[in-house]
């Protein structure tokens, strides 16, 4: 069995096939499982998250179990930006308490590189916390798995 299976869609990406692997990322960050979320990224792949810069899918396990531990209530809503090639940018926002009930959304853009395999090699992520109140949540559906299709995106939430 191969390691590495190959992750559709792959490069070069077309608009269709580029929207499907930024959804197909958003359902995997909103599992919250950092095992399966790392077999999306190739063995040595490199990213930068904020301030920290790391590579490995050890490590991408680590930095997802650490982030969760401390983003509760975790909901993602990930929205093509661009893409040409092996390349997709992405804007994103996320919805997360801590442990004292406040709530905050994060907003960020990342730029991803994938292999021939469709395995993410390079992850550049800048991410900002806005602390909001209860009231001004937007994202809603159940804690764990996938933002409903019905659910509205970025855009259509004015984010």
């Amino acid at each position: 069995m191969n390691a590495n299976p190959s992750r559709p869609p792959l490069p070069p990406f077309t608009l269709e096939t580029a929207i499907a692997k930024v959804r197909a990322a958003e359902d995997a960050w909103n599992s919250r499982d950092p095992q399966r979320i790392a077999l999306a990224y190739s063995q040595d792949s490199a990213w930068r998250n904020r301030a920290e810069f790391f590579s490995g899918r050890p490590a991408i396990v680590d930095f997802l179990t650490r982030k969760w531990a401390k983003e509760l209530d975790y909901r993602l809503i990930k929205e093509l930006w661009a893409y040409c090639e092996d390349r997709i940018a992405v804007r994103f926002a996320y919805e997360w308490r801590d442990e004292a009930g406040q709530w905050f959304r994060a907003y960020g853009n990342e730029n991803w590189e994938f292999d021939a395999d469709g395995l993410m090699r390079q992850r550049h992520a800048s991410i900002n916390d806005l602390a909001i109140e209860t009231g001004e949540r937007k994202f809603h559906w159940d804690s764990w798995g996938p933002r409903p299709l019905d659910h509205p995106s970025l855009s259509e939430l004015g984010l």
